[in-house]
């Protein structure tokens, strides 16, 4: 995902987006600790998108329990 693409989402697509991400970073953490992650970059890049949205949330001065 790119930083473009995070800021042309509404407020409502941000907050989604974030609980999206978590619960896959938790599934990728689960996989890695069990030994069955196959993708391993998937975990940086899903981290690195969690750090853009919010990010962008940040700078439109939002909070991220909204």
């Amino acid at each position: 995902m790119k930083a473009n693409d995070v800021r042309s989402l509404l407020d409502e697509e941000l907050i989604d987006k974030v609980s999206q991400l978590r619960r896959e970073l938790f599934n990728l953490r689960f996989q890695r600790s069990t030994g069955q992650l196959a993708n391993t970059a998937r975990f940086g890049s899903a981290r690195r998108d969690l750090a853009r949205v919010l990010t962008v949330m940040h700078e439109r001065g939002m909070d991220e329990h909204s």
